[in-house]
């Protein structure tokens, strides 16, 4: 099948691909963060030509999710008159007898985008979702049922790990992660946008992978320029976007929204039992909260090194989320051209050396593309030592990025943004050699430790650069890894 010119998904192609070739009927589920670009994926790859599509209604009720059914399958069935349905189970048997109608020896598929918000209060739609797949499509072999949701927790918990009569019955969940480094570049230009890499990086420092996002840029003008129409203008489209985000992906949204908020504040992340204390939430809440949140790529939890269960630091990774609380959600500036007057200042700068570890952290297969350790078995972890409370004299140390090596090598990575080549300080060097070490102290580790650098230009030839083990450049972040 021919699926027309898109930027990267080709994994996610390929498994549609797979699917619509299969002897037995396929229930396919595709999932990921609003805006990634879920649904985009499924009507380019199926030219929008279905037997069947309907759209969830956000925060419609019951009866106005029905009537929207309706009138989708009186389109498609060509009927004179719109069928009325009492119950999601009349709905779904309405759907089989059409399907049922369609002429023999080809795949039927039906869309359904959107599916979480079709699931309201007492509605059993996921009661009658499980009879019309158990009861009648999966006994067939020719029937496509392609879902979507930006509620990556509902799809995940009541399709993929359901456990009552849609267990197991999943035949190919597609989770659709936000773009690399690589594949914003090649969007960007395909656009048309002549967009240096440098550029470029601080554009991901804003908007993440987020496909939506770029396509609202004019790429004709700068960056700055963007933030501020996108974020600073009253009214901008990313400046209202927050409102909708986590309402949209997520129930009880305040308690997603306060984990994050704690997260966008700490630079070195935050373990279960801090989060637990600053949030007051109760186990089973932040289980729920700190899962979710990680299903949808807006948390990264790191394991601790040298104990793979307690102690794991957990960082927020969606770029919108962080630009956001730390620019836009505190201030009070009216100043529409408030990044035009400020993307120099020292809060930017600091957020942007932030913002590049995280993009670091992201694009980890493009750092050991680069170092040659691809097809090692590897590990990454955090690791963090704090002095006991009585003793003064002790000093404490962190190391944000461990890869650890089947050929018993750690590399302890060093993330560093700067405008130019990075230039190593005499003391900046004393504090690696010390930090290296405490950590070999603390962890009684005998393997080898390599200092590796990951800057935006490389490093400065000097008298201090022979603490560097080996480089990462930002070039190296926009490899392709596939």
């Amino acid at each position: 099948m021919e699926t027309g010119k898109m930027i990267g998904r080709e994994r996610e192609k390929a498994e549609l691909q797979r699917s619509m070739e299969s002897d037995r009927s396929e229930f396919v589920i595709v999932y990921g963060r609003r805006r990634v670009g879920k649904t985009y994926l499924v009507e380019n790859f199926f030219h929008s030509q279905y037997d069947f599509s309907y759209v969830g209604g956000h925060r419609l009720t019951k009866a106005g999710q029905l009537r929207g059914f309706a009138k989708a399958l009186k389109r498609y069935a060509q009927m004179r008159l719109q069928p009325k349905f009492s119950d999601w189970f009349d709905a779904f048997d309405a759907l089989e007898e059409y399907l049922e109608g369609l002429p023999v020896g080809r795949r039927k598929v039906v869309f359904i985008d959107e599916m979480p918000w079709i699931d309201t209060p007492q509605s059993e739609f996921v009661n009658a979702l499980e009879m019309f797949w158990n009861g009648w499509a999966a006994r067939r072999n020719d029937i496509m049922f392609v879902a979507t949701g930006s509620s990556t927790s509902w799809m995940v918990d009541k399709l993929v790990e359901n456990q009552g009569g849609l267990h197991a019955r999943i035949t190919n969940n597609i989770y659709v992660r936000p773009f690399t480094l690589h594949e914003v570049e090649e969007y960007l230009q395909s656009r048309g946008a002549s967009w240096d890499r440098y550029q470029i990086l601080q554009a991901y420092m804003v908007m993440g992978g987020i496909p939506f996002y770029y396509s609202l840029l004019n790429v004709s003008e700068s960056l700055v320029q963007n933030i501020d129409r996108l974020f600073f203008r009253r009214n901008g489209e990313l400046q209202t976007e927050f409102e909708e985000l986590y309402h949209a992906l997520f129930m009880h949204a305040e308690n997603y929204t306060l984990v994050v908020r704690l997260l966008s504040n700490t630079r070195q992340g935050m373990t279960r039992e801090e989060l637990a204390k600053a949030t007051g939430m109760a186990p089973t809440m932040l289980t729920t909260v700190l899962r979710n949140l990680e299903r949808c790529d807006f948390v990264l939890r790191y394991s601790m090194y040298g104990n793979k269960k307690k102690g794991a630091i957990y960082r927020l990774t969606d770029f919108y989320t962080l630009f956001y609380y730390r620019f836009i959600n505190d201030s009070n500036s009216q100043d529409e051209q408030w990044w035009s007057h400020n993307f120099q200042s020292h809060a930017v700068e600091a957020w942007q050396g932030y913002s590049f570890e995280l993009i670091c952290l992201m694009h980890l297969n493009q750092i050991k593309l680069k170092l040659g350790i691809s097809g090692i078995s590897t590990a990454a972890s955090t690791w963090r030592y704090v002095p006991p409370k009585n003793d003064t004299g002790e000093k404490g140390a962190q190391i944000d990025l461990l890869i650890e090596r089947a050929d018993r090598i750690i590399n302890l990575c060093e993330m560093k943004f700067s405008m130019k080549p990075y230039r190593l300080s005499e003391d900046y060097e004393q504090a690696l050699r010390n930090r290296m070490e405490i950590f070999q102290a603390k962890t009684k580790t005998t393997k080898s430790l390599v200092h590796t650098f990951v800057t935006t230009f490389g490093i400065v030839n000097g008298q201090h650069r022979s603490i560097v083990g080996s480089e990462v450049t930002m070039n190296d972040l926009f490899a392709d890894n596939l």
